[in-house]
Formats: C-alpha cells, structure tokens, sequence
C-alpha cells in the first residue's frame, strides 16, 4: 500500500480485511482499556471535582454551552484512541503476499518390452505388440518430470532410448518396435534386465543404496515367455537391481492357453505364457506382477502402475511479509500529542491534575 502514514484510510474497514496481525490477541486490549474509562467514568461521576463553564448566554439557550461541555470528552477520546493506536501496533499489522511452487523430482522409468516372435500373437488386438506399444504409449503421455528409457529384447537385448523427459522421443521410439527388429529368436529376459540396470546406476545408488531409492527408480517388464535366451540368469539380475534399489514390475502379455485348437495339418507355433519367471522377478524386485488376458486389463495394469509410482510433490511457499505497525505508532503519538495540547485548554480539568 502506498498511501501515506497520515491518510484516513488506514482506519477503513477495506484496509483492516487486507491486514493479518502477528498477535490477534492484543487487539482485545482495545476493548479492555475502553471498558475501564466507562468504568472510571461512572464510578466518579457524582465525585468528579470541575469547574462550570459560564458563556453568558441565555439559560434557555445551552446549544453553545453543550458544545464546550462536550468538548471536554475530547481529552479522554484523544488518549483512548491513543492507546488503540499502540496495541494496534504491538498486534503487528501485516500484509502477506504469499506464492506456492510445486516441484516434482520425477522418477527413473525403463521398460523393457518383448519383440519376439512370439509377440505376433492375436489373443490381444491387433497383436499382443501393437496393444502394448499403444498402451505404454498412452503411460508415457501421462507421465510427468519422469525420466522414461527404453529397452527391446528378443534373442538379444537393446537400449533402444536412454532415461529422457523428452516423451516425444520416447513414443517415436515406442513407435519403430516390431517383431523384425531383433533377428535373434528367443527371450532374453536377463539381458533385457541388465541393459535396464546399467542405464539407471548412478554413483549414488552404486555406494550407498537406501529405501528413498527404491522407488525412485522403476523396470516396467513386458513379455510373454519364458527366459529361453541370453547369458544372464534373471533371478540373478532381479536380485542385483533390488541392490541397487530399483523396482520391478512384470506383466505377462497374452492367455494362459491356446484359444483354441489347431489343426493337425497346421505349421504354426502356439506361444503359451509362462508366468513363473516373471512372478519370481517381480518378488524379488520388490514390485509385483500383473497378468493382461486382453486389451483392456493391458491398459488398466498401466493404469496401476502409473498411480503406484507417482514422485512425491514438495510445495514450497514464498512469503512476503509487509509490516505496517510503524504507521499505527505515528498515529498514536498524534492523538498522545492532541490529549497533552487538550489538557491544557479548557477542555481539560484542572482540579483533577
């Protein structure tokens, strides 16, 4: 407020609605010392020692007489008003300009999808890969502040993307996955594992692994088979991500069975899913396992996850605190300097000094 210390509106109701005071509870001094020149007033009203003031006016007209007898409440007014001015200013008006930053850290994503063979099948729509890429699509928009990698595996494992906030790049990437991408059959699910583990080591989790780093970095696994390739064991790898404090989550990506029988002339392969590794990952990472049977369970797995592994959001408040019981301490000097001038004029009462 720029208005100066002597301005009016310093007392307007509009001005006190702004104020925050430090110690409310001394304003309630204001009625206590108004209560006690009431107090003073009656106990020594027939007592009160004063002299009369005589204008020479007629008796019948006392309109010029009753404004000087008025006049003589001036004084007390004056210190009364003194006084508030001063417990207003130890009550410490305040204007308080207050601004909230929210800051997410983020977390650590890898996901390591299968693009196998296997990952061909039909029991999701279109295929079991499409309707994962799609899905783990619509995960990475949601995500925020989160830094997402990305791993393909088949026979072999690749880092197709490092950790990243650049989404965009993330869902191109998610985008270029096929079953012709790696040409080495099989799952290597350990691999896969380790490619992850070794984009999210950092110096910090390498020498001193804590609780508040586990779920700050996350495996998001996804595959339909077994481990059938690699040179790595995945229990061995689950046990090394759980020292570094990395979490894992698997889904299992298909039915549990053939849909239905094949011919016995038939050439082509049914991919059964095994879930007994993938389970075993997940315990031993600390995360869990989930199985989709279709398009929609697919999608409300990520769903969980994603609501799972949300970065804890730290508020910080900036305050700008603006004092103004200076200008309550001018206008109380003020009224201190009226009720002296006052005492001294006839409005005070000389036989009571």
């Amino acid at each position: 407020m720029n208005e100066p210390w002597y301005s009016p509106s310093w007392f307007s109701p509009q001005q006190w609605r702004a104020f925050q005071f430090d110690d409310r509870l001394v304003l309630y001094g204001i009625l206590g010392f108004g209560l006690l020149f009431l107090v003073r007033r009656i106990l020594h009203q027939r007592s009160r020692q004063q002299l009369n003031l005589s204008f020479g006016l007629n008796p019948s007209s006392n309109q010029s007489g009753s404004f000087w007898q008025w006049g003589r409440y001036l004084l007390p007014i004056s210190f009364l008003l003194g006084i508030s001015c001063v417990l207003i200013a130890l009550a410490r008006p305040q204007i308080v300009r207050e601004r909230r930053e929210e800051q997410s850290p983020g977390i650590d994503i890898m996901m390591a999808i299968d693009v196998s063979s296997s990952m061909a099948e039909t029991d999701l729509k279109p295929n079991r890969l499409v309707a994962a890429r799609t899905v783990a699509e619509r995960f990475v928009s949601n995500r925020k502040n989160d830094r997402i990698g990305l791993v393909a595996f088949a026979g072999e494992a690749f880092s197709m993307c490092p950790l990243t906030t650049d989404y965009s790049l993330v869902k191109q990437y998610l985008g270029d996955l096929n079953q012709n991408l790696i040409p080495v059959s099989g799952t290597a699910i350990g691999d896969a594992l380790a490619r992850c583990i070794n984009r999210m080591r950092t110096p910090e989790t390498d020498s001193s692994p804590t609780d508040s780093t586990l779920a700050s970095k996350v495996i998001i696994l996804l595959s339909d088979g077994e481990n059938t390739a690699g040179n790595l064991d995945p229990v061995l790898v689950a046990r090394l991500a759980k020292a570094y404090g990395i979490r894992i989550y698997t889904i299992a990506v298909g039915k549990r069975t053939a849909s239905a029988a094949l011919p016995s002339d038939s050439t082509r392969t049914r991919f059964v899913v095994d879930e007994g590794v993938l389970k075993n990952i997940a315990q031993i990472g600390s995360g869990s396992f989930f199985r989709a049977n279709d398009d929609k369970q697919l999608g409300q797995i990520f769903v969980q996850i994603d609501k799972l592994e949300k970065a804890p959001v730290r508020t910080r408040v900036y305050q700008d605190v603006k004092d103004f019981y200076r200008v309550y301490l001018y206008w109380a000097i003020v009224f201190f300097l009226i009720a002296l001038f006052l005492k001294s004029t006839i409005f005070g009462n000389i036989l009571e000094d």
